[in-house]
C-alpha cells in the first residue's frame, strides 16, 4: 500500500516543526505502508519584507492586547513543553529576526527534488527555532544547503535568480484558495 501525504507549512511556524516530528513518528509506526511525505509552501505572513523584521517588535505588534500576550505566553510554554517531551529543542530567546520565509521554501522545493525535503525542513526549523538564525538570509540558506548535501554554489546561483518563484507562488495561492488559513495542514 502506498500513500502520499502533503504537509502544508511555514518554516517560521513552531507548530509546524512539532507537526513534522509527529507525522514522521506516525509514519514510522506503519512500516508496511509506503508513505511519501511531500512538503508544500505556505507563508503565514507574506508581507514581511525580504530582509525580515525585528522579531520582538513583530511579536509585540502581533500580540499587542493583554489577552493576546497572555495567550502567546501560554502557547510558547506549551510548545517548549511539547518540544522537550518530543526532542524538539525550541529556544525562542535566540530569535532576533522574523524572516521572510519565501526563499527558505525554495530551498525545500529544490531539496525535495533530490529526496532531501525532510532534511531541508529539519535543518531550517532547527536553524530558526534553536539557533536563532535568519532563514531569510541567502548566506544562511546556502550554509544550510551545504549541511544537507545540496551543492552550495548551485543554490547560491539559484537564489540570485527567480528560479521557481512562479512555482512556489502558485502553490501558495492554490492552498489559500483551498481554504487553508492555518498550518500545519496535512492532505492525504
Amino acid at each position: 500500500m502506498s500513500v502520499v501525504i502533503e504537509m502544508v507549512s511555514d518554516l517560521v511556524c513552531p507548530w509546524c516543526w512539532l507537526g513534522k516530528h509527529r507525522i514522521e513518528t506516525a509514519i514510522s509506526m506503519v512500516p508496511d505502508v509506503n508513505v511519501q511525505l511531500l512538503f508544500r509552501p505556505y507563508e503565514l505572513d507574506p508581507t514581511i519584507p525580504a530582509g525580515g523584521v525585528d522579531y520582538k517588535d513583530y511579536m509585540r505588534k502581533a500580540f499587542s492586547s493583554p489577552e493576546a500576550k497572555e495567550r502567546s505566553g501560554a502557547m510558547r510554554q506549551a510548545l517548549v513543553d511539547y518540544g522537550e517531551a518530543e526532542g524538539i529543542p525550541y529556544r525562542f530567546d535566540e530569535i532576533t529576526r522574523r524572516p521572510n520565509s519565501f526563499d527558505a521554501h525554495r530551498i525545500v522545493h529544490w531539496a525535495q527534488g533530490q529526496h532531501k525535503g525532510g532534511a531541508a525542513k529539519e535543518a531550517l526549523f532547527r536553524a530558526f527555532f534553536h539557533d536563532g538564525r535568519d532563514i531569510g538570509d541567502h548566506g544562511v540558506l546556502v550554509d544550510i544547503a551545504r549541511q544537507i548535501d545540496l551543492d552550495p554554489t548551485i543554490v547560491a546561483d539559484l537564489l540570485a535568480t527567480d528560479a521557481d518563484v512562479v512555482t512556489i507562488r502558485a502553490e501558495e495561492k492554490f492552498f489559500r484558495e483551498l481554504g487553508i488559513g492555518g498550518v500545519p495542514t496535512f492532505i492525504a
